[in-house]
């Protein structure tokens, strides 16, 4: 689906030639989708990091790059097809790598938010109560102990999968599911939909997860992997990704995103 954050950018490749990089072929245009998700992209203000990270890696290639927004499902569908060159902010797993490679450009941690009402004081507390459901964004992944979580609670029938944040939100707010598991970029709406009020959040005890540029093993050639991987390498080099990651975090916290 093409929505109004679709655009195609063409640009001179001046500055990438003087710093001596490979410039990606430009001879075909490519595919890029985002996902809603919080501070990442919010499709109604058409704002967000992965949206500045995409215009600025677009700039920088001088290829022709159509953007659309997508379910994180559908896009992990297409990049596996080949039908979808790129997106922004994934994370890689053994199944992953067969079909996507990855430019990694900033980690962060993950953490359960429960209602306050169930009593769950540490991870175990809710794996151990029956009657809690946690609620999930279908196909998304998480930090190894996180993961663990998700597929023992699957196993027992205890998931709750959606499309995207909102319904969970919802849904906690609501009380039919009792978790769900956040990550920075959702603090916002945390905020905004008084979600805070009612809730409290127990870290997993894992390293920062890598994310990054999630580019289709099918649709780019291994030589053509590497142009764009450079790209963002370059943008971490000169303090683009830490510059675009301030407008949305304290400086502190950015820096830690981004320096890993």
């Amino acid at each position: 689906m093409i929505v109004r954050i679709a655009f195609a950018l063409m640009l001179s490749l001046g500055n990438l030639a003087s710093a001596g990089a490979a410039a990606p072929d430009c001879s075909r245009p490519y595919t890029l989708a985002l996902h809603d998700h919080g501070l990442l992209y919010s499709a109604d203000t058409d704002t967000g990091i992965d949206k500045d990270v995409a215009e600025e890696l677009i700039r920088r290639s001088g290829c022709k790059v159509t953007v659309s927004l997508m379910p994180r499902a559908r896009i992990w569908q297409l990049i596996e097809s080949g039908a979808l060159d790129f997106s922004l902010s994934g994370i890689a797993n053994a199944d992953r790598e067969k079909f996507a490679t990855f430019a990694w450009y900033f980690s962060n941690r993950y953490y359960l938010l429960v209602r306050k009402d169930v009593s769950v004081r540490q991870i175990n507390d809710f794996v151990q109560n029956a009657d809690l459901q946690l609620g999930v964004i279908r196909s998304f992944r998480y930090s190894e102990s996180a993961n663990r979580l998700v597929d023992r609670l699957q196993a027992d029938n205890r998931l709750s999968l959606s499309s995207g944040l909102s319904p969970l939100y919802q849904a906690l707010q609501l009380n039919r599911i009792q978790g769900m598991i956040i990550e920075p970029f959702d603090y916002p709406s945390l905020e905004e939909k008084k979600i805070r009020e009612f809730t409290t959040v127990i870290e997993f005890n894992d390293p920062a997860v890598p994310h990054g540029l999630i580019m289709s093993r099918k649709a780019l050639p291994v030589a053509e992997q590497e142009k764009w991987r450079g790209l963002i390498a370059g943008m971490r080099n000169d303090g683009t990704m830490h510059r675009i990651f301030a407008k949305y975090f304290k400086p502190d916290q950015a820096a830690a995103m981004v320096d890993f």
